[in-house]
C-alpha cells in the first residue's frame, strides 16, 4: 500500500524525462516555471518556514484596526523582499558542479551521490573576498524514489579549489530512471534566500532487479558446434583446433610465427587457434502475468540464472522477454552481466505468450543453442508446445515454473537448486 500511495503523490507530475521535458516546453511550463524558480525556489528552507509565518501573521493583522499585528507582518515581509533582491547578486559564474554516482544500483539498495563543486583557477577572486557558503539540492525524485538523509550541510569552495557533498537515496521500482540536475546556490547572509542556482549535468540510473542465489541449474550434457567460432574467444598459441591465419599483430606470441605464409606474402602472419565447441545457453522470460509480485520474482529468478551460468563455461547467447529477443552473450569475457541487468531492469508485464510467435523468434538463434532455460508462471498447453518445439531441435530445454512457494524461498534469499 505504501508504494500505490506514493504512486498518488506523484499522480499529477511527469512520470519520466520526456513527459517533464514536454511539460518545460509547453507553454505553461515556460510561464509557471520561471516564477516558481525565483519566489519558491530562490527560498532556503528556512526562507520557506518564514513565508508560511507570515502568512499566518498577515491573516491575524488584517483587521489593521483592532490588531498591530500588521506590523510585524510588514517587517517579516520586508525581510523576505530585501533577502530575495540581495541574493540576486549572489551567482557562481565562477563554479561548476558535477555528479558523481554508480551506473547502476539494485532496488531497495541505498545509492549515493556526490555533488562536487569546482572552482577554476582563472576565476581566482582575492584575499579579501567574501566567501558565501553554498547549499546543494538534490532533483525531485519519481515516486519510487526517496531521499534518506536530511539536507546535506553547507559547504565552502576553497581558490582553486573542490568542495563535496553527499546526499544518498533509495529506489524501490526497477528500470531505468532519468533524474534531473542537481543545483548548487550561494546562501545570502540572512539565510533565508539563495543566488541564482548553478546546475549540473542530468543523471541516468538503473535500477537493477535483485539477484536470486541459484547454485544449481540442471545439468546440460550438450555441446554444439559453432561454425567459425566465436570471434571474441578466439586464442593464439594454445593446444585447440587451428582456425587459420592472420596478419601479426604487436603482442602475439613469436612462436605462432608461420614463416611459410611469411615467405610467400612478404607479410609476418600467426597461427591462430579457436575453441570450437561452446555450451551456449538461452533464457526465455515469460512475462505474461498479471501479479506484480510473481513478475518481480521471475526476473529475479532469471538474474539468478545468467549469474550463475556467467560464472562457468556457459554462454547466455540470447534472452527472450515477451515478444524481445535481445541477443547477448555473457561470460567468458564475451559480455557482462550488468548489461543483462539493465536489460531485465526494463521488464513489464507482456503479451500472451503464443508457442508458434515465440519458435519464430528463437528460429534464427536455435542452431547454436546447446540449452535453453524457460522461467514460466505456469504449466499450460502453450508452454509445454515451447518446450517440445526446442527439445524437436535437438536442444535440451528445462522449465522453471514461478509457483508461490518458490516467490517465497527469492524474497528470502534462499539457495535456490535443481
Amino acid at each position: 500500500m505504501r508504494v500505490d500511495f506514493a504512486r498518488l503523490n506523484h499522480i499529477l507530475i511527469p512520470k519520466g524525462k520526456e513527459g517533464r521535458d514536454r511539460f518545460r516546453a509547453s507553454r505553461f511550463g515556460r510561464v509557471i516555471i520561471p516564477v516558481v524558480g525565483f519566489f519558491w525556489g530562490s527560498l532556503t528552507d528556512e526562507g520557506r518556514i518564514l513565508v508560511l509565518v507570515t502568512l499566518l501573521v498577515g491573516a491575524f493583522g488584517i483587521d489593521v484596526q483592532k490588531s498591530t499585528a500588521y506590523i510585524l507582518f510588514s517587517v517579516l515581509a520586508g525581510l523576505l523582499a530585501a533577502s530575495l533582491v540581495a541574493s540576486r547578486r549572489l551567482r557562481l559564474d565562477d563554479i561548476a558542479v558535477s555528479v558523481e554516482a554508480p551506473r547502476r544500483v539494485t532496488v531497495g539498495e541505498p545509492v549515493t551521490f556526490t555533488i562536487a563543486c569546482t572552482r577554476g583557477a582563472k576565476h581566482r577572486a582575492p584575499a579579501r573576498a567574501v566567501r558565501h557558503p553554498i547549499r546543494v539540492r538534490g532533483p525531485f525524485l519519481p515516486w519510487d524514489g526517496a531521499w534518506l538523509d536530511e539536507a546535506p550541510d553547507e559547504i565552502v569552495v576553497p581558490d582553486t579549489g573542490r568542495a563535496e557533498s553527499k546526499m544518498r537515496a533509495r529506489f524501490v521500482q526497477r528500470g531505468l530512471h532519468h533524474l534531473d540536475p542537481f543545483t548548487a546556490a550561494a546562501v545570502a547572509p540572512a539565510g533565508l534566500a539563495c543566488g541564482p542556482r548553478i546546475t549540473s549535468e542530468a543523471v541516468k540510473l538503473h535500477v537493477v532487479p535483485r539477484i536470486a542465489n541459484v547454485v544449481k541449474l540442471p545439468k546440460v550434457v550438450a555441446m554444439r558446434h559453432q561454425p567459425g567460432g566465436v570471434a571474441l574467444a578466439s586464442k593464439s598459441g594454445e593446444a585447440m583446433d587451428l582456425l587459420g591465419i592472420r596478419p601479426y599483430r604487436p603482442g602475439d606470441p613469436v612462436r605462432d610465427l608461420h614463416a611459410r605464409s611469411w615467405a610467400r606474402t612478404g607479410v609476418p602472419v600467426v597461427r591462430e587457434y579457436q575453441q570450437e565447441y561452446f555450451t551456449r545457453v538461452g533464457v526465455v522470460l515469460d512475462s505474461d502475468v498479471g501479479d506484480p509480485e510473481r513478475l518481480e520474482a521471475a526476473v529475479e529468478l532469471a538474474a539468478g540464472v545468467i549469474a550463475h551460468l556467467s560464472r562457468g563455461e556457459a554462454l547466455v547467447d540470447v534472452i527472450v522477454v515477451g515478444d524481445h529477443v535481445h541477443e547477448l552473450t555473457v561470460g567468458r569475457s564475451l559480455g557482462y552481466l550488468d548489461q543483462a541487468l539493465d536489460m531485465l531492469s526494463t521488464v513489464e508485464r507482456g503479451p500472451v505468450l503464443k508457442a508458434a510467435s515465440l519458435m519464430r523468434r528463437l528460429e534464427p538463434y536455435l542452431d547454436r543453442l546447446s540449452s535453453v532455460v524457460i522461467i514460466a508462471h505456469a504449466e499450460g498447453d502453450e508452454r509445454l508446445a515451447v518446450r517440445h518445439g526446442i527439445e524437436a531441435k535437438g536442444i535440451a530445454c528445462s522449465t522453471i515454473v514461478v509457483d508461490d512457494a518458490l516467490v517465497r524461498s527469492i524474497a528470502a534469499k534462499e539457495a535456490l537448486g535443481w
